[in-house]
């Protein structure tokens, strides 16, 4: 157990499972939008489901869908603030044993109408895990650079991703590939010590 374990992230309470990872999560399905989503349908499993007015979760999880971090003053007001920048939204109570308690699924849709789903589990401690991206079953944690590739599962596109980022001097910190099937629909998740840019790996 070090430091952060004990006492948790910089964040508006009241807790850093319920608020600071929901945040996290929030922001991270953001990023998969690619921005600020036109309309998002947010799934709540377990103790979130049970109490996510009364610690914020709500507020949290639009506050990341906004782009806050969990240290932001307006993550209380976040709702008002989605509604102003004309963002709809709806919550729903879900059940699934199978899932972490402090689970959320979130159904997001851009101005464009793509449709992306993410789902993610507060761990506690502000920690999340990512476990779902669209329909595939994935896992990571946000705390790298992450680069998300979706493809078709074929020979030579690891080797292509992993040659072009070496050429750039990224280094990889860990590289998992997820599919749905032989031959189907895959995810490679890359976690970097570096940024990377678009045009560097287009």
């Amino acid at each position: 157990m070090n430091v952060f374990d004990i006492i948790g992230p910089i964040m508006v309470g009241p807790s850093s499972s319920h608020t600071a990872g929901a945040v996290r999560i929030g922001k991270i399905a953001r990023t998969v939008a690619g921005g600020q989503p036109a309309a998002v349908t947010i799934e709540l499993y377990g103790s979130f489901a049970q109490t996510y007015k009364g610690h914020g979760t709500d507020k949290a999880i639009i506050a990341g869908l906004l782009g806050m971090a969990p240290d932001d003053e307006r993550i209380k007001d976040s709702l008002e603030l989605a509604r102003q920048a004309g963002m709809t939204f709806k919550f729903r109570k879900s059940h699934n044993k199978e899932v972490h308690p402090n689970t959320a699924l979130i159904s997001a849709v851009d101005q464009a109408g793509k449709k992306i789903i993410v789902q993610g589990s507060s761990v506690g401690g502000g920690r999340i895990v990512v476990n779902r991206i669209n329909e595939i079953n994935v896992k990571f944690n946000g705390e790298y650079y992450t680069l998300l590739i979706p493809h078709t599962d074929t020979p030579g596109v690891i080797a292509a991703v992993t040659n072009l980022l070496a050429d750039q001097g990224i280094n990889i910190a860990e590289l998992n590939m997820y599919r749905s099937h032989r031959g189907g629909e895959a995810m490679m998740v890359i976690e970097t010590d570096q940024a990377v840019k678009g045009e560097q790996i287009s």
